[in-house]
């Protein structure tokens, strides 16, 4: 089985989720301003425990299945946010991930340090070919940190999704691997 990674920063630690962050990822999850564009929310903190027991039993980077990550501040240790990796059944060098940080450290830069590593990593130590992102083009805080992080916006869907009771448009950002400046191979 391959072990969830451990990626650091300067502020942060991404890894596994531990089952003591099941009441902090709950809060965060629901909190009406975070869920807005988010499609998954756990029902109960019960249901957010057994969501991180699950985790403990997948495998990660397995085509198909999405992995969240639980992004901590390393001083001090706390639960701030999650990204969620998800490497495509149909294109295995392919990942699409999305990131959720709680309502108390947005606007710090935690997403785009951590969107940053995760890349990273994903082009670095897992060699893929193509990274992914998909977004409500409602969502302005995140169309401004997937273009500054350096990923282009490649489509823009017309309600393309039925989304909490409405159609809904849909925006994806990319990046290749020879484009992102850390994996990129100079001329």
């Amino acid at each position: 089985m391959t072990e969830p990674p451990v990626i650091a920063t300067a502020r942060l630690c991404i890894g596994a989720l531990r089952v003591d962050d099941a009441p902090t990822l709950f809060a965060y999850r629901t909190d009406c301003e975070v869920s807005k564009y988010q499609s998954w929310a756990p029902a109960s903190p019960t249901a957010a425990e057994e969501f991180i027991h699950e985790l403990g039993s997948a495998e990660f980077g397995s085509p198909g299945a999405w992995y969240q990550l639980g992004i901590r501040r390393r001083d001090p240790d706390e639960l701030i946010g999650d990204v969620g990796v998800h490497v495509l059944a149909e294109a295995p060098e392919q990942v699409e991930f999305g990131v959720t940080i709680a309502p108390g450290h947005q606007q710090r830069g935690f997403a785009r340090e951590a969107v940053t590593a995760v890349i990273d990593h994903l082009f670095g130590v897992m060699r893929k070919h193509r990274v992914v992102a998909s977004v409500d083009p409602r969502n302005a805080s995140s169309l401004a940190l997937l273009k500054s992080v350096g990923l282009r916006q490649e489509a823009h869907f017309k309600e393309s999704l039925w989304f909490k009771g409405a159609w809904v448009d849909d925006v994806v950002f990319a990046v290749l691997a020879s484009q992102w400046p850390r994996t990129r191979k100079p001329k």
